[in-house]
């Protein structure tokens, strides 16, 4: 069995060129490129109504955004957070002078463990930064409960988590900041983008003058703010991704139906159970290798290879393992059993809303 083309384990979805150039000549006769156009606030706006929030600012990627999120709410000293993510997460701690720290994850839904959060608060402890790994939602009661006791600020990093709800509400409105990422391999993605989710005016003009190096207006910088101001074409592109997003989601959905049928009483490979009242995106399909199945994980990503497959190992190795992080006390080995066994065992399967049945049938023969 030899696959010749490439499956990768995403793809982005790209819109009719020709309705793309539609948008791309009203750039070219305004004349108005970036620094809040058009498009800009129209795609703001377009996505509070779609994702169900009240304040959206829009970045030019969603590491900027997660950077700037931690700049809006004067975040310093220790955060609490995952090493179960991209390293982007803990990497814009590490840009704002923030030390890291690391807790365990919960196995069944691979998010920061609520219940190992209040062992590692410390008197410099200000934030909790949890992410919504693979659009799973976190414990967010109980991490607001143990917020509020504390008196920490809490901010989701929810890069995987677009369109998803709890409960007919979105996730989005939990927390005091939520950060989304619009990069290509996402479900929903302008090019690069990112974007961060508040709940209040104030706050939202305070993210708006942070993102534009902190200028009140033509003459006053009220704060060392940054560039990182999503351009008319990248909002070009958001807006057109909106026409097609549900039918998007709903393709990828059934793929994951697909491979939860043919995998769920496979022998050595766990799947994560859905979540009892969650609205997924499907954006991501990781299953687990145990010692039961006939290969290792590495060996089963290795027979993908063969076959041009491109699953991928998200997330391995864990952030605390990187030479960056791995001096802190809290990444020390043998700290954080669950995310070190779940990083061994992970793999993500191809997803994306144009994969066909017969790419989705190769990587299921092949496991």
């Amino acid at each position: 069995m030899q696959n010749n083309s490439k499956i990768l384990v995403t793809q982005p979805f790209l819109p009719p060129l020709e309705e793309f150039n539609e948008y791309l000549k009203q750039i070219w006769e305004s004349k108005w490129l970036t620094n809040n156009g058009q498009f800009h606030q129209e795609l703001e706006k377009a996505l509070c109504d779609y994702l169900g929030v009240k304040y959206i600012s829009l970045f030019a990627n969603g590491t900027l955004a997660l950077i700037t999120a931690l700049q809006t709410l004067k975040i310093t000293g220790e955060v609490i957070t995952t090493p179960y993510s991209f390293v982007a997460t803990t990497h814009a701690l590490w840009w704002n002078n923030i030390k890291p720290v690391f807790v365990d994850i919960d196995p069944l839904t691979c998010n920061i463990d609520p219940e190992k959060i209040e062992a590692a608060i410390t008197p410099k402890t200000t934030a909790i930064l949890a992410v919504h790994v693979y659009g799973n939602p976190c414990n967010i009661h109980r991490i607001q409960e143990i917020a509020n006791t504390y008196g920490l600020k809490v901010i989701y990093d929810a890069a995987h988590a677009f369109g998803v709800k709890i409960n007919g509400q979105s996730v989005l409105n939990f927390g005091d900041l939520s950060v989304l990422s619009f990069h290509a391999t996402k479900i929903y993605h302008t090019f690069e983008g990112g974007a961060i989710v508040c709940h209040d005016e104030i706050t939202k003009q305070r993210i708006d003058f942070l993102k534009n190096f902190g200028f009140a207006n033509e003459t006053t910088v009220v704060a060392p703010g940054i560039n990182a101001k999503m351009n008319e074409v990248q909002a070009a592109m958001g807006l057109l991704q909106l026409k097609y997003i549900d039918d998007n989601i709903e393709k990828c959905k059934q793929i994951v139906e697909l491979y939860r049928k043919k995998l769920k009483k496979v022998v050595g490979i766990r799947l994560l159970d859905e979540m009892p009242g969650t609205g997924y995106n499907y954006s991501y399909f990781p299953i687990f290798i145990n010692e039961e199945y006939c290969k290792t994980r590495d060996e089963l990503y290795e027979q993908f290879r063969k076959n041009n497959i491109f699953a991928r190992r998200y997330f391995y190795p864990l952030i605390s393992q990187f030479p960056t992080y791995r001096g802190l006390d809290s990444a020390k080995s043998g700290k954080m059993p669950v995310s070190e066994k779940i990083t061994r065992e992970v793999i993500c399967l191809p997803v994306y809303s144009s994969l066909n049945n017969s790419d989705v049938n190769m990587v299921l023969k092949i496991i």
